[in-house]
């Protein structure tokens, strides 16, 4: 019973340190109770079944946490919420055992290193590949206290996660050597260890956030939420009918001098979208043309799908989508950025969404389970992607945006690419209305703050159902439209320059981490067990 209470213990303050209800503060001790749980199984020698007892505990706790933070993705789609609770809650507490498997090797000072550096080796994992779902990544944690962490500029969320894990150890082993030795000493060095750990990195940022300005420059900029109901209204209404609405709200707010205007992502997207090798003899883009007509300095950044249609074998690609022995069909969840020059600039997402607009790892699944894709109220089929970020020049400007769309701004790393290539604002496209009024579109906004700190760029966020947004470099929310709400928002915001050392080195902490964690594993199972 003890071991129950302490793993629930462990889910629940995870859960209440998470964006954007909870207090992060609790996170640095959230972990201290599963370790205790731990380190209690390893040293019970008559113990059974210590591994299954271990993973148990530990996927409850996992579980806990996973539940009530990201149970709002039931609103989307059940299976695709039971199968990310319980496949992360699995990994998660597979951590867990592998670091297990090295403490009993090992001292506890190199498997604890070796539990933190393990631990972030996952969050880059969950990163980069095809189930890729950073949503509970550690660093994240901090989205709703930019004030805490100006310093991401230098080390991206991965320092929010090395941040977390250095304080719950160094509580741990002051508990452990507390119950050995009873001696009032080691817990009051371990509060004040514990206590400069975590104010130093809050003082430090907090002195960068009031002397932080960024650069002189500003452009006038409009995000549009035309708050259409995906499951019901988008996909019954015609491209023509969504593009007037789209302006009808965009006039009450634009002027001549506005240099950017910002829509959701596929806001246009009627019969699978817009052909893509004839978009510049499409209703759509002359629409969009006759538009910005009397607007010459204005960049309309577009969310659009694009389709191109192929019947030569050679032609399709492994995410082209077959509808039968003489037609394949590639599908692009896209921005196009439309101004005074003739031909439009284009951009594909890249990072999809698992289940929603790819079908990962397909040699070995799909002969299991069948061409299985989650409904999100549109087009149910595989997109296809592009290699490298874009940043579109603004036309009667010096400056580049990024065309950030929906699921990528939860990418740190990832959207340094756009900054590389010269982004000098980052325009985030995103529709969020599939999990409802829930956490989910609260958390996803939050999360951007943190991309704001990391690149030192304002963010134009354009939501469908909200909430838009403009953040501003330091992460703060300047203006936003509440959700379920119609409307428009315009703001002068910053435009910088300069580079941060995130966007210059990128996920390094993670990088680094995966050397230790290997070197610590090779160690420690290359040679005799201590006794």
């Amino acid at each position: 019973m003890k071991h129950f209470l302490l793993a629930l213990a462990t889910g629940l303050l995870l859960a209440l340190g998470w964006p954007t209800f909870g207090f992060p503060v609790l996170l640095f001790v959230a972990f201290i109770p599963l370790l205790y749980v731990a380190n209690d199984i390893k040293e019970h020698k008559s113990l059974k079944y210590k591994g299954w007892r271990l993973f148990g505990l530990s996927y409850l706790s996992f579980f806990i946490w996973n539940y009530i933070t990201t149970n709002w993705l039931q609103y989307a789609d059940i299976f695709g919420a039971c199968f990310a609770i319980l496949v992360n809650s699995l990994l998660m507490a597979s951590i867990i055992l592998i670091y297990q498997a090295v403490a009993k090797r090992t001292s506890i000072n190199k498997s604890l290193c070796f539990l933190i550096t393990l631990w972030i080796c996952f969050e880059k994992l969950h990163l980069g590949w095809e189930f890729s779902w950073p949503w509970l990544n550690l660093g994240n944690a901090f989205s709703e206290h930019p004030k805490w962490i100006q310093w991401y500029e230098y080390t991206g969320t991965f320092g929010g996660t090395l941040w977390i894990w250095l304080v719950n150890v160094i509580l741990f082993k002051a508990l452990l050597n507390f119950f050995k030795t009873s001696e009032q000493r080691i817990l009051k060095r371990a509060a004040m260890q514990t206590t400069a750990l975590i104010c130093i990195p809050i003082a430090i940022s907090i002195v960068r956030y009031y002397t932080y300005t960024p650069e002189d420059n500003t452009i006038e900029a409009v995000v549009l939420q035309p708050n259409i109901d995906p499951y019901s209204q988008k996909y019954n209404a015609t491209n023509k009918q969504v593009g007037n609405l789209l302006q009808k709200l965009a006039e009450k707010s634009i002027t001549a001098k506005t240099n950017l205007l910002v829509t959701p992502e596929t806001v246009l997207a009627e019969n699978y979208g817009v052909d893509l090798p004839s978009f510049n003899k499409s209703p759509e883009f002359f629409q969009a043309k006759a538009f910005i007509y009397n607007y010459p300095n204005l960049n309309y950044l577009l969310g659009l799908q694009f389709y191109d249609k192929h019947t030569n074998k050679a032609d399709i690609l492994p995410t082209s989508n077959q509808y039968n022995d003489h037609l394949w069909v590639d599908y692009f969840n896209s921005a196009a950025l439309i101004n005074s020059d003739k031909t439009p600039l284009i951009y594909h997402k890249s990072k999809l969404v698992v289940g929603v607009e790819n079908f990962p790892y397909q040699s070995i699944l799909k002969p299991l389970i069948g061409d299985a894709m989650l409904d999100l109220g549109g087009t149910v089929a595989m997109k296809t992607t592009q290699t490298e970020r874009s940043a579109f020049i603004l036309k009667n400007t010096n400056y580049k945006v990024a065309p950030v769309i929906c699921y990528e701004s939860v990418y740190g790393e990832f959207v340094t690419g756009y900054v590389r290539n010269g982004a000098n604002i980052l325009a985030i496209m995103t529709n969020d209305a599939w999990w409802g009024n829930t956490q989910g579109h609260k958390q996803h906004l939050s999360y951007a703050r943190l991309r704001a700190i990391e690149t030192r760029r304002s963010i134009a966020r354009s939501a469908n159902t909200g909430i838009s947004a403009f953040i501003s470099p330091k992460g703060e929310l300047l203006q936003t439209l509440e959700y379920n709400k119609q409307g428009a928002l315009k703001a002068n915001i910053p435009v910088n320059t300069n580079t941060t050392f995130y966007v210059t080195a990128g996920d390094y902490i993670a990088r680094i981490s995966m050397f230790i964690a290997l070197g610590l594993f090779l160690i420690t199972f290359f040679r005799r067990a201590r006794e």
